[in-house]
């Protein structure tokens, strides 16, 4: 338990995990901005039943336990990234011969290196969230990250393992595949417009207050901007009752735009909807529940179809 906690708490000194303290520090000015100007927030957003509520208190619980799991049973499952472009590599190269573009400088192709990095990213990052919504079993797992009833930074990593294994290999196909394509065009140079070992895109957006998607601080984009990026408030809809299966992109919301599962912000405000969070049963209640809860749904899941047919 001593390790964990450790390396949980190493995650304010790493620029790669979401709990960065610069990420958390700026998050924090935002909300206090935010509350400023908005008295009425104070209320809920300041309370102790916000922070000590129980489903709190087991995402507290939770992400202790998740970088023990995360360390011995994910990590060591998932293709690296370098295995990928590799591949990717050595396929291009047996199947087209060499090729390399000389017409673009060195700053031109770092910069749609660390641009397409990003958007590949974020593009299948859609689609698996999509999937993970859109297909019956995967929902059971994914259902442990929207049985959350109230929203903190924490609540990011109330993933369970087996969607963190799906993510994983998500991030070194799409990442590796693209790294190769690359290499393959421009030559092993390539590099990454970064900060602190973070794409720099990457890293602007954590800083622009990423950590607030997982909160009950309300702040929305100008609705030109929210077509393209994903406000904190449009996340928030995404993790209510009413609009969970809407919302599904990471970063950008073009791609919930262009495949029609955008919701807008805006449009809730207008109507000052109430948002309830949470899938409405109370099957995660407990660590073991939400590690084992979606494999015992599944079970009864299969045992149905094979019923009905």
């Amino acid at each position: 338990m001593e390790i964990n906690l450790l390396n949980s708490a190493l995650a304010l000194f790493d620029a790669n995990k979401r709990l960065y303290w610069p990420y958390i520090f700026s998050s924090l000015l935002i909300a206090w901005m935010y509350l400023l100007m908005h008295k009425k927030e104070r209320r809920i957003n300041l309370s102790k039943k916000l922070w000590l509520h129980k489903s709190a208190i087991l995402d507290y619980k939770y992400f202790v336990v998740s970088f023990f799991i995360k360390t011995l049973l994910i990590v060591p499952l998932v293709m690296s990234i370098n295995e990928v472009s590799l591949f990717t590599y050595e396929y291009l190269l047996d199947s087209y011969g060499f090729m390399q573009v000389k017409s673009l400088s060195y700053t031109q192709v770092m910069i749609l290196f660390t641009v397409s990095l990003f958007v590949v990213s974020d593009f299948t990052r859609y689609w698996l969230h999509r999937l993970l919504h859109k297909v019956p079993f995967l929902w059971e797992f994914h259902k442990v990250h929207h049985s959350a009833k109230v929203l903190t930074p924490i609540t990011f990593y109330r993933v369970h393992p087996i969607e963190n294994l799906l993510y994983g290999l998500r991030y070194a196909l799409s990442i590796g595949f693209t790294t190769g394509l690359f290499i393959y065009f421009f030559g092993a140079m390539i590099t990454v417009f970064d900060i602190l070992g973070v794409n720099i895109l990457l890293f602007l957006f954590s800083l622009a207050g990423s950590n607030l998607r997982h909160s009950h601080i309300k702040i929305t984009y100008p609705q030109t901007l929210e077509k393209i990026f994903i406000s904190p408030y449009a996340h928030q809809l995404h993790h209510s009752r009413k609009y969970m299966h809407t919302n599904f992109g990471g970063y950008l919301s073009i791609w919930d735009g262009l495949f029609k599962t955008l919701q807008s912000s805006r449009e809730s405000l207008s109507l000052q909807e109430k948002i309830n969070f949470g899938v409405s049963h109370q099957e995660f209640q407990s660590l073991r529940a939400l590690l084992l809860t979606p494999f015992k749904n599944i079970f009864t899941l299969k045992k149905g179809i094979q019923n009905a047919k």
